[in-house]
């Protein structure tokens, strides 16, 4: 019989996030959307900013914000190594809305390509937070 659970860890530069055993997550990779299912084949993989889903063994959820990173996936291990890690309750809801007022702001104002590309990258953290931010709340 398959097993139905695998180890997580999630690991930023500044600390463990989570470790414990997990029925799947899904995080979101440099090719698009992942799901990591228990047996899912080997895989290293860049992760760009957005969220890890945690659904722990009973089912219950947890949403971590993350800014980018690795993933690593192995036969009963799964490794996420974040840039920055927080976990979706602390977040500043107020502190998200202002970073992504002021990236739009910057988009709109922006002259060059440089100024454009890092401000949409801003953006996409920002409204990566609010994600995260809006998905615990409805996990609570």
């Amino acid at each position: 019989m398959a097993a139905k659970i695998y180890h997580l860890d999630v690991v930023s530069a500044e600390k463990q996030m989570f470790s414990g055993l997990v029925e799947k997550i899904q995080v979101t990779g440099s090719e698009g959307e992942l799901g990591i299912f228990p047996g899912h084949a080997p895989l290293l993989t860049a992760i760009k900013p957005g969220m890890v889903r945690i659904v722990k063994e009973h089912g219950n959820e947890e949403y971590i914000y993350l800014s980018g990173g690795v993933l690593e996936v192995q036969p009963s291990t799964v490794t996420v190594l974040a840039d920055t890690a927080i976990r979706g309750e602390d977040l500043d809801e107020a502190r998200a809305m202002e970073s992504k007022r002021k990236a739009e702001e910057h988009i709109n104002n922006s002259h060059g390509d440089i100024d454009y590309a890092q401000a949409s990258a801003e953006l996409s953290k920002a409204l990566a937070k609010l994600r995260v931010i809006e998905l615990t709340k409805k996990a609570m």
